[in-house]
């Protein structure tokens, strides 16, 4: 009886040594610089503006334990009534940004926008760290909202590329990029993680039921901006 009290002590203290040196799921959640949505607001690419989308981002990021940063939406505005475009990369800091399991994106902005980067399906995870489904899934929800060129610069004036400027669920369209790194079919080059396509759908490209037409959900890139 003593010699297995002993041993279920011995394995306990070894069990209870293992589990601190263990990092916990809430530490790495608030080390986490980089997220892709596990949601959307629900109305398409109304995303309530730039302000709607970094709400959407912070929101998320404090239920998955990195509230005390300071989250941006990966979004690009184009100029329109009076107002200046605004650049995605402007918006979201200098990194480096890693996932909510601790794996590193990109350093810099350099490496973020260059070949280099490690945005894949596998890391390209939520504020929960999971896996956004890709293509081959059901549902493909790879279309990322954007409105960005590759460089992270916004497009020019006039042909809509960011559904009124992330306002409308009705007019316009979304430029997307691809969360998994794949294009729909293996001839199609539209691999990139920020500026695949327009979104388009029965209704135009804006509204929700466009947005999951083509693989998309309304999901967005956030990055920790400080």
């Amino acid at each position: 009886m003593i010699r297995i009290e002993k041993a279920v002590t011995i394995s306990g203290l070894a069990l209870a040594i293992a589990l601190l040196a263990m990092p916990s799921a809430q530490a790495q959640s608030a080390d986490m610089t980089f997220f892709v949505t596990s949601n959307g607001p629900g109305k398409g690419a109304d995303l309530g503006g730039l302000e709607g989308a970094d709400a959407q981002c912070q929101k998320l990021a404090q239920a998955g334990g990195a509230g005390a940063k300071t989250w941006r939406a990966y979004l690009s505005t184009q100029a329109a009534d009076g107002k200046p475009a605004v650049n995605a990369k402007d918006r979201i800091g200098k990194g480096p940004w890693q996932n909510a399991k601790g794996t590193m994106i990109a350093k810099d902005m350099a490496e973020l926008h260059g070949a280099a980067n490690n945005l894949t399906k596998q890391t390209a995870l939520s504020e929960k760290g999971e896996v956004i489904n890709g293509r081959g899934d059901t549902p493909n929800r790879h279309d990322i909202l954007t409105g960005t060129q590759p460089d992270g610069t916004a497009f020019a004036a006039g042909d809509d590329k960011t559904c009124k400027n992330w306002t409308s669920s009705t007019q316009g369209a979304a430029v997307v990029g691809h969360a998994d790194r794949q294009g729909l079919r293996d001839d199609e080059p539209s691999k990139s993680w920020n500026s695949s396509h327009p979104s388009r759908g029965p209704e135009g490209g804006c509204s929700q039921a466009d947005l999951k037409s083509t693989g998309g959900d309304g999901l967005l890139y956030c990055f920790a901006a400080n």
